[in-house]
């Protein structure tokens, strides 16, 4: 065989075997990702992570638990029911002494349609308020109410 070919099919073979390797190396780190932290429940973003959590879950009584009475009240007047966001990512707080406003970025995602499934993303804010020491959720994005999984009664 030539030498030429020789050293070309090394040359081949080494980009080969590191490409693979890549691709294992990137597998493994997204597979051993696992759960992100969780944050503070003192804080405003902690408060909105395990809320959020509760909504996705489905959990609509350990998610009310996170709201203000205020927000319990005007829940009940939610009919629409939007689709689950299938994420929800935290991108700012803000917080002074009494409120908060805690930033984040909600992703739907809807099987089917023409093309395949869809997904979108837009950002919307939780609004807090302190309430005995303890933050509470006044407004969350219509798409993460805790109410909009029950059906409104007359």
């Amino acid at each position: 065989m030539n030498p030429v070919a020789k050293q070309t099919d090394r040359l081949l073979v080494a980009i080969v075997s590191g490409i693979a390797v890549l691709v294992i190396v990137a597998l493994a780190v997204v597979f051993s990702r696992g759960e992100p932290p969780a944050l503070d429940d003192s804080t405003p973003a902690g408060i909105v992570q395990r809320y959020s959590t509760a909504v996705l879950e489905g959990d609509t009584g350990a998610a009310t638990a996170y709201l203000t009475t205020t927000a319990r009240t005007e829940c009940r007047a939610v009919v629409d029911n939007p689709p689950p966001p299938s994420r929800v990512v935290l991108i700012s707080t803000n917080e002074r002494e009494t409120s908060a406003l805690v930033r984040v970025s909600v992703v739907v995602s809807q099987p089917g349609g023409p093309f395949g499934p869809s997904e979108y993303e837009m950002e919307d804010r939780f609004s807090l308020q302190k309430v005995d020491g303890v933050w509470r959720i006044d407004q969350a994005p219509y798409q993460l109410l805790a109410c909009t999984r029950t059906p409104v009664g007359p």
